[in-house]
């Protein structure tokens, strides 16, 4: 058991997307360099002043690449640490050091928050030796020994947890999307067989008039022409957004003609629908993503909306574009999810994938609005 859950952390992939430099690490940086000098310059018990300082001060940029480089940060770190352990040791000397050295605790967590499995090993080794080499070298009493590892064990723990966390969330998002995308190729073979059919039908007139009328059957050429490049463009849409899709079953979807059953009288809240524009004759997919917005953006309003008495929904149509507006004149739910409800992410992936944008969030006015904006064509 043991062994195959070291093997099972040993093979274990670094953490995605890992943050470079944001502008607080060097606020952080910057923090423990002035601490260090306070502490360097006014502490009187402090032994090797001028080199723990410089140590302590020359370690501190080592934050910056804690997670691009974890492991190399903490072996740079609890190298440091050793060496100058060893150093007082050789001299006859205990407690050198500054406590802002304690920052380097921030390196082990993301050394467990951001590495490798194989780094994350190395990494916790490499501080497993430098933790018994102090206890070795400067023993100061079982309450502090027993306290510093405590509070070396919670680091770790923190950063296992926060991992284990993002991880779940990511996976969580990633399936989102992937049904996103099961449903759009979904929708998208719907149209590319209805441009099919149309297409069978118009060469089968072609054929039968090309005798007794010769124009008819230009007439049906130019009509598969364009079908053909409709259908042609959904099909590289259709490969462009589903690469692994499952099988599922198909069926007829609502559409921008069903959002009017989504208007509601009663007063708790009452919603109202308003279609402005040529919302005729839009392309399958496109016109399911707006009632699927509207819809998913309706029932977020009826779930969190504190006190709402009214939600709107506007659809408007112009230069080619759609415009799907929701809003509700609620309290906003401290809970209630931004971009970041699986409902409204999955809405953001679809809208994504079609060439549109989505935005939410609450309006200056008080209450809640989701706008998003889809192309009335589906991108080549």
């Amino acid at each position: 058991m043991i062994p195959t859950a070291l093997r099972s952390l040993w093979d274990e992939p670094r953490a995605a997307d890992p943050p470079e430099q944001p502008w607080r690490d060097r606020v952080l940086v910057g923090v423990v360099i002035v601490a260090a000098l306070l502490e360097g310059t006014l502490r009187e018990d402090v032994t090797w002043r001028l080199v723990v300082t410089i140590v302590t001060v020359g370690l501190a940029p080592v934050l910056l690449w804690r997670r691009t480089h974890p492991l190399v940060c903490v072996v740079v770190a609890f190298g440091t640490g050793m060496a100058l352990g060893l150093a007082s040791r050789l001299a006859g000397i205990q407690g050198v050091g500054l406590h802002t050295m304690s920052f380097i605790l921030v390196l082990v967590y993301a050394l467990v928050r951001w590495g490798s499995g194989r780094q994350i090993v190395i990494g916790l080794a490499v501080v497993a030796v430098a933790t018994v080499f102090s206890i070795a070298t400067d023993y100061t009493g079982p309450s502090e020994l027993f306290g510093g590892l405590a509070v070396l064990a919670a680091v770790v723990a923190g950063g296992a947890a926060l991992r284990y966390r993002a991880e779940s969330w990511r996976r969580a998002l990633d399936q989102v999307r992937s049904q996103e995308r099961v449903g759009l190729a979904r929708e998208l073979h719907d149209s590319v067989a209805h441009h099919v059919s149309a297409i069978t039908v118009q060469a089968q007139a072609g054929r039968a008039m090309a005798g007794q009328r010769p124009e008819a059957a230009l007439e049906a050429l130019s009509v598969i022409e364009g079908e053909a490049s409709r259908a042609l463009a959904e099909m590289r849409a259709m490969v462009r957004v589903l690469r692994d899709g499952a099988p599922a079953e198909y069926a007829p979807q609502p559409g921008v003609a069903d959002l009017v059953s989504l208007a509601r009288r009663d007063p708790d809240p009452v919603v109202d629908v308003e279609l402005a524009g040529d919302l005729a004759g839009l392309r399958p997919p496109v016109d399911a993503a707006v009632y699927r917005i509207a819809q998913e953006a309706l029932t977020n309003a009826l779930r969190h909306a504190r006190n709402a008495s009214r939600v709107e929904i506007r659809v408007a149509e112009g230069a080619g574009r759609l415009r799907i507006r929701v809003t509700d004149d609620g309290r906003i739910d401290p809970a209630r999810p931004a971009t970041h409800g699986f409902g409204l992410l999955g809405m953001t992936e679809r809208a994504r994938l079609l060439g549109g944008t989505l935005r939410a969030g609450p309006t200056p006015e008080g209450g809640w609005a989701v706008d998003a904006e889809l192309p009335t064509e589906i991108p080549r």
